[in-house]
């Protein structure tokens, strides 16, 4: 790869190269865009086949966060951590801690989150060396388990989603064919039940088909016939990929709106979800909830305020789809181009003020301690 290159193609800032011999830290971080505030995002620990395969998904994946903290409204920029190392086998507290300091000299510009390999015991070991980490144990201020937020969030974009397909977001007898029931999947279900949604449910695991089928009378089928039942919006909420060109001429949903990442395998899906009539509602905004929560945690956690913000996602999704209607593009393409008209228009603000900044920074040296 040809870092500096690449971060010019696609407008990164920075990229932190992190190694700590006494403990087997060898890690990236890196920063992509800090126009809105201080890059968010969560630390990932895998085994990558090679350092460059590592570097590529860090800079992949701190991209992908300053879009989805623009769209979600958050006054913060995109970052992201990987950790080269097997979750199972390689970690210590040592590790972690070192890792924090390497954040702790960031000052400020980058905070981090859990995230694939990584748990919230990792996080608290981070907090000892940082404040700038969220995620932590409850007993430091931390928001606890981010699962039941993110599946409000993604209830209500749905919700959204059935505006724009249907004309009203009223759920009540909608069928709604749930891809996997994990965590998230099985408290969005929990809310599509109450609202008398028809729900039709698919995982590998049984035990978690089995407690939606108790739970929420939902009909179960088998994980390859969820692409073929009769629906009216398909909800993927497991594995990433599952808008491809097999499953696009089986799906018989008029919406698509879930919490699963990466949903469609190519971008060109997109398009062909846009010329087929499918309202899609993009997954980086509808499954935004989780980042909004631990974003509240730098505020001082409030739940209240939290949930609240978390809302707005219905706002949100309604935006983009208004988007791809100005502008006759797909709401995938849509949702980029919300998130970069919100930063593009801080940057033209900031620059406004450019040739003032220095009587900003002359006031600020004269304040001293006590000032």
């Amino acid at each position: 790869m040809e870092l500096f290159s690449y971060m010019e193609n696609h407008d990164y800032e920075q990229v932190v190269v992190c190694q700590d011999r006494a403990s087997g830290l060898k890690a990236f971080i890196a920063i992509h865009d800090t126009t809105l505030g201080p890059a968010l995002g969560g630390t990932r620990m895998w085994t990558y086949e090679s350092e460059e395969k590592a570097l590529e998904d860090a800079l992949r994946l701190a991209r992908g966060m300053t879009y989805k903290n623009a769209a979600a409204g958050l006054n913060l920029g995109g970052g992201k951590t990987v950790i080269i190392g097997d979750p199972k086998k390689d970690k210590n507290e040592a590790m972690f801690r070192a890792f924090g300091r390497y954040i702790q000299g960031l000052n400020g510009r980058y905070i981090t989150a859990e995230d694939v390999g990584t748990t919230v015991a990792d996080m608290d070991n981070i907090y000892q060396e940082t404040d700038y980490v969220t995620g932590v144990s409850p007993a430091f201020g931390s928001s606890g388990n981010p699962a039941p937020v993110t599946a409000y969030g993604v209830y209500v974009g749905i919700k959204a989603a059935a505006k724009k397909a249907f004309g009203t977001d009223d759920l009540n007898g909608k069928k709604i064919a749930v891809q996997g029931v994990g965590n998230v999947a099985y408290r969005m279900c929990e809310y599509l039940h109450k609202e008398g949604a028809e729900l039709i449910v698919t995982d590998i695991s049984e035990e978690a088909c089995a407690r939606a089928a108790r739970d929420f009378q939902a009909v179960v089928v088998k994980p390859e016939e969820i692409y073929d039942v009769e629906c009216d919006i398909y909800s993927p909420c497991a594995l990433g990929a599952t808008i491809n060109d097999d499953t696009l001429s089986r799906l018989k949903a008029s919406v698509i709106a879930g919490a699963a990442n990466n949903q469609l395998l190519e971008n060109r899906h997109g398009e062909v979800l846009d010329k087929l009539g499918i309202v899609y509602a993009p997954d980086y905004v509808i499954n935004s909830g989780g980042v909004i929560n631990v974003a509240d945690e730098l505020l001082g956690y409030n739940r209240e305020r939290a949930m609240k913000k978390v809302e707005t996602i219905y706002d949100s999704i309604l935006n983009v789809f208004d988007i791809a209607s100005r502008d006759s593009i797909p709401s995938s393409e849509a949702a980029d181009k919300m998130a970069e008209e919100r930063i593009e228009a801080m940057r033209r603000s900031r620059k406004q003020f450019l040739p003032n900044s220095h009587s900003l920074l002359s006031r600020g040296k004269k304040r001293g301690p006590g000032a």
